[in-house]
């Protein structure tokens, strides 16, 4: 079977390119990818290369191919599996170790598995360690949100605090403040989602970014007034000055803060607007090795403050996301800004940072430019399949949804 797959080679090196995957043995499983997400983390993979902990040394020789949020159906059954398996079934699989023990990964580490491609080769050990997950959903592109919400939920499992006997207390304080600093990206708006419908029941949640058209749009996805009728006082603020931020708390601090971003002074902030027993989580992973900030030692030991920080997700997590959108308790297609092609790939891998937006969604079977969903009335003069999808979007609150990608996948 031939696949068409972005490879990478090395450092800002990849390739898209076709050839042709081992002969599937009696323990494996073919899935045709049908779409990718792509993820900053694939980003750092492609500009560190080889000296990404996870991509072999000898990449240049043995490429990967990357990307692993990404759905897929299943196209063929090796005999091992055929009574779990089925032809047809939508299937994930999260990036999280395939080898117990180690750390090569999925979209990082294998040559004939990656999300950037038409077809990929899952291997009995991944099959067996439980990491290819039948998916229950009318869209490919849910499943490929569920990896990006599982680590945004292992964020949240990851904080935590002290009792009165100095035990650990994992997860956020209920009925607590709640700082979402950087907060309007993807990431964060899906943070956002999770503090306001996922359990954690804060009664103060606060998201500052300095863009003021996405603070806009995080309002319009998560009006105050609806956070209101569940008890959460919902603040969007365009600031980063400390003694505004602590002002909304009446001077207490905020029991849970999370920094969305890798930059020192995001960080620092953090660290100023602490309460006490107050936990810092560093969600945003930086490309420097060497990256720092300063923190206050003096906090850690009188006013206990804490500091947690998580890279990637558990089949746990993705478990639990796949039961809060079956409980339609959160959706993250509002992640989804753009959606492209197999042709677009490469490109916006590379330039990720610099392409402004959400999520870019690649559906690897059709060849389409990178293309935002707001850009779709003006394109629809001209084609009108992007009039007919732009209709579809509108009328769904402007997010992506099945009916669109139906559409997309059945004519581009």
């Amino acid at each position: 079977m031939k696949t068409r797959a972005v490879r990478l080679y090395g450092k800002k090196d990849l390739r898209l390119e076709e050839f042709e995957l081992p002969q599937m043995k009696e323990d494996e499983i073919l899935i045709k990818i049908i779409s990718d997400s792509v993820c900053m983390s694939t980003y750092k993979t492609a500009m560190q290369g080889e000296d990404h902990m996870r991509v072999p040394n000898n990449v240049a020789d043995n490429p990967i191919i990357i990307g692993h949020e990404f759905c897929a159906e299943i196209a063929e059954v090796g005999e091992k599996w055929k009574n779990q398996y089925q032809v047809g079934d939508k299937v994930i699989c999260p990036p999280v170790l395939a080898y117990l023990g180690g750390i090569d990964t999925v979209g990082y580490s294998f040559p004939n598995i990656g999300g950037v491609s038409t077809y990929s080769l899952v291997e009995n050990h991944v099959i067996e360690n439980g990491y290819l997950m039948k998916l229950n959903s009318d869209a490919f592109f849910s499943g490929s949100l569920i990896e990006p919400a599982s680590c945004v939920l292992r964020g949240y499992k990851a904080t935590f605090h002290m009792d009165e006997d100095f035990n650990h207390v994992i997860g956020v304080k209920k009925g607590g403040n709640l700082a979402i600093l950087a907060g309007c990206g993807p990431m964060g708006l899906e943070a956002i989602d999770i503090a306001l419908h996922g359990g954690l029941n804060p009664s103060l949640v606060v998201v500052t970014d300095l863009d003021q058209a996405r603070l806009d749009r995080a309002a319009s996805i998560f009006p105050p007034e609806e956070a209101a009728k569940d008890g959460i006082k919902l603040v969007f603020a365009k600031t980063s000055d400390k003694d505004e931020l602590l002002a909304l708390t009446d001077g207490k601090g905020y029991d849970d803060v999370f920094a969305y971003a890798p930059v020192p002074a995001v960080v620092e902030l953090a660290d100023a607007i602490l309460a006490f027993d107050g936990c810092l989580n560093f969600f945003a992973g930086p490309t420097d090795k060497k990256f720092s900030a300063n923190f206050n030692f003096y906090n850690v030991h009188y006013a206990q403050h804490h500091v947690a920080g998580t890279s990637g997700s558990t089949p746990q997590d993705m478990a639990d996301i796949v039961q809060l959108i079956g409980e339609k308790r959160i959706n993250p297609a509002f992640m989804i800004t753009h959606i492209g092609g197999m042709d677009a790939a490469i490109d916006v891998t590379l330039n990720l940072p610099k392409v402004p937006g959400g999520k870019k969604l690649i559906y690897t079977h059709i060849e389409l430019p990178l293309t935002a969903l707001a850009d779709f009335e003006e394109l629809g003069k001209t084609d009108k399949r992007f009039a007919v999808m732009d209709e579809m979007v509108k009328k769904n609150n402007g997010l992506w949804n099945a009916e669109a990608e139906k559409y997309l996948l059945a004519n581009f």
